[in-house]
């Protein structure tokens, strides 16, 4: 195994983390504070080419690996999560979905302006009634010869209030339970779709999240997305995809709590000599940096597999689970022990390790709570038994 990144994944870090230091540093806390979503830093994001990291350069896209696209993640949510929260709902699930499932028009419609962040798109699969259990979805979409009539309600959607698109899932099957559920593409604008409450969050606080909220909305069949009913089994190849950007942020976060630990320990003296002189202190960083770099490796493995399903066509379900379970859960343990390095000031927020704590306990709960990545990959060790 290879453990060296090539000259191209270097230069992406690289490149991504000078404009982290530069464009989000500075203006992470400010954001947190205010609530405010920075829509002028995804313009510049998507100049990068990291707003379509994945998505082909036939459609506009950087058409960059999963390893690069997941180095660029860590390196934004070192200091933002909200940030690199936005960039990877938007790659990997919007503009992920469209790309697994969407037919050559509508890649050739919707890749392009989401490619360079002119356009942001949400992703609607989780319901007031609903969230790890697809089976209990109550958006429905019915037919009427070549149109569709869709109602229902989603929450927790990012980049609901400012995307200009969203792929929603809605039930057109409904005894079928999973196996009845169908993709379509949403556009602001269209008639009886609309935005419902703002959702206000214990962290990712910059990150935008809302309702949607569908009534009697009509749209053409060209807005299917995917084969008639097969909405969630093309939902789970999304979310495995997705996990690997989850994954990363979590190592981002975790990361950030690291080096704002390394720093304060350095310079805070009790006793008359700095803190991270003092073995305690020392054997916290020490078990944050073995633990990020294992959850590291595991990002880099799942992301190396999906590089090669092409080629391969091998499934990384239980990858994808295995990483963001296990990085999700590091973060939060790193961001919680780099507060506790802080002492008193790290519960303050003079110091940004509380906005990781914050940030990262979504980790453990978006895109499949821990529960459930525990689930997926039981399920897929008994079944090679």
């Amino acid at each position: 195994m290879n453990f060296d990144l090539n000259e191209n994944q270097l230069m992406i870090r690289d490149m991504v983390r000078k404009f982290a230091d530069e464009h989000i540093a500075p203006f992470a806390e400010h954001w947190d504070e205010e609530e405010s979503f920075p829509r002028e830093l995804f313009d510049k994001l998507g100049a990068l080419g990291i707003m379509g990291m994945t998505t082909p350069e036939e459609y506009g896209g950087s058409g960059l690996d999963y390893v690069s696209a997941a180095l660029a993640i860590e390196e934004i949510a070192r200091h933002d999560g909200s940030a690199a929260l936005t960039v990877a709902s938007h790659n990997s699930l919007c503009s992920g979905h469209i790309l697994i499932a969407g037919n050559e028009e509508q890649k050739q419609r919707f890749l392009p302006k989401l490619a360079t962040g002119e356009h942001l798109g949400a992703w609607g699969l989780t319901e007031p009634g609903s969230g790890s259990d697809a089976s209990g979805m109550r958006t429905t979409a019915v037919q009427k010869g070549d149109r569709w009539i869709i109602n229902g309600a989603k929450t927790f959607i990012t980049q609901g209030s400012v995307g200009q698109l969203a792929v929603v899932l809605a039930t057109t099957a409904p005894e079928r339970k999973q196996r009845g559920i169908t993709a379509f593409v949403l556009e602001k604008g269209t008639p009886g779709f609309s935005v419902g409450k703002k959702i206000r969050k214990m962290g990712m606080r910059a990150s935008d999240t809302v309702e949607l909220i569908m009534e009697d909305v009509e749209i053409s069949d060209a807005n299917r997305l995917g084969e008639l009913n097969n909405g969630f089994i093309d939902t789970l190849q999304v979310l495995d995809r997705g996990r690997i950007g989850i994954a990363s942020l979590s190592v981002g976060l975790a990361r950030g709590a690291l080096e704002e630990s390394l720093k304060y320990a350095a310079q805070r003296e009790q006793f008359g000599k700095p803190i991270s002189q003092f073995q305690a202190i020392q054997f916290k960083l020490a078990d944050m940096a073995t633990e990020i770099d294992a959850a590291r490796l595991l990002v880099m493995r799942v992301a190396t597999l999906a590089d090669a399903f092409a080629k391969t066509g091998r499934n990384f379900t239980r990858e994808a689970s295995m990483a963001k379970l296990f990085a999700s859960e590091v973060a939060m343990r790193a961001c919680d022990e780099g507060i506790q390095i802080h002492g008193g000031y790290g519960y303050t927020r003079e110091y940004p390790v509380e906005r990781y704590l914050r940030d990262a306990k979504l980790m453990t709960i978006g895109e499949g709570t821990s529960e459930v990545q525990r689930m997926v990959i039981g399920r897929s060790l008994l079944d090679g038994l």
